[in-house]
C-alpha cells in the first residue's frame, strides 16, 4: 500500500502534536513534532545565556547552530519519540512556560529555519509520516498529499495550556498563558520567513468545541480517503 505525507500545521495548542502522534500510530507511519526541534533550538540558546528576558545574542546563537544534534528516539513506555539534543534526553525541559516565552523568536531566525527545515525534509523523503508545525504544509512539504491547518479560539488554547502546565505541577496563571499565546500568535503570523499561513490546499479544522476522539474521527476520515486516491 502507497504511503502518504501528512502535514499539520496551526495556532500553538491547538492540539496538533495529540492528533498527530494519534494518526502516526494507528497508520504506523513516522511522527516528527517540529516544534520540538525549534523548542530544543531554544532551550540550548537559554543553557548558553543567548537568550533572556532582556538580551537575544542572535548572532551567537547562529554561530553555534553547528554545535546542535536533534534527535527523536521512541520510547515505549510513553508510546512515542522523546527529544534529544546533543544526546541529552530534554523532553520535559523544552515544555515549560519559559520555553514558550521565547520560541517563536528563536524560530523567526532565517538560520535556524534552513538548518531544521533541512533536517525535516530529509525525514520525510520516504513518506509514510506525519509532522506537525507551523510552516508544514507550505515550506517543508508544500507537496504533501493531506494538509490540514488546526485552529480554536485563543481563550479556548490558553485555557488547554493553563491545565497541561498545571497538571505537569507548573506555577502559572491563566493570564500569563493567554499573554504568550496570544504573542506566539502574532510572532508566528508576522514573521518575514515561513510565517504562519494556511496553506491553499489545505483542510481548516476548527477543534473548539471538539472532543479529542471527534477530532481524531474527523481527521483520520480525511486521511483514509486520500489513502484511496493513491491505492
Amino acid at each position: 500500500m502507497n504511503k502518504i505525507t501528512i502535514a499539520i500545521d496551526g495556532f500553538s495548542s491547538t492540539g496538533k502534536s495529540t492528533v498527530a502522534k494519534q494518526l502516526a500510530k494507528h497508520l504506523g507511519y513516522i511522527y516528527v513534532d517540529s516544534g520540538a526541534m525549534y523548542r530544543a533550538v531554544t532551550w540550548f540558546a537559554m543553557q548558553n545565556g543567548f537568550i533572556n528576558e532582556s538580551q537575544f545574542y542572535i548572532q551567537d546563537l547562529i554561530s553555534n547552530l553547528k554545535k546542535v544534534s536533534i534527535s527523536f528516539k521512541f520510547n515505549i513506555n510513553l508510546g512515542f519519540a522523546e527529544v534529544y539534543l546533543n544526546g541529552q534526553n530534554i523532553e520535559k525541559q523544552i515544555r515549560t512556560l519559559e520555553v514558550s516565552r521565547y520560541v517563536s523568536q528563536v524560530a523567526e531566525i532565517s538560520e535556524v529555519r534552513e538548518l531544521l527545515v533541512k533536517q525535516q525534509q530529509n525525514m520525510g523523503e520516504n513518506k509514510g509520516i506525519v509532522m506537525d508545525g507551523r510552516d508544514i504544509g507550505t515550506v517543508v512539504f508544500p507537496d504533501a498529499e493531506l494538509k490540514i491547518f488546526m485552529t480554536a479560539s485563543a481563550n479556548t488554547r490558553a485555557k488547554r495550556r493553563f491545565d497541561e502546565l498545571i497538571n505537569k505541577g507548573e506555577k502559572v496563571s491563566y493570564s500569563e498563558v493567554l499573554k504568550n499565546v496570544q504573542e506566539r500568535d502574532y510572532i508566528d503570523s508576522h514573521r518575514e520567513d515561513s510565517p504562519l499561513v494556511k496553506a491553499h490546499d489545505a483542510i481548516e479544522i476548527d477543534n473548539s468545541n471538539l472532543t479529542l476522539q471527534e477530532q481524531f474521527n474527523n481527521i483520520l476520515q480525511l486521511v483514509e480517503n486520500k489513502l484511496k486516491e493513491f491505492n
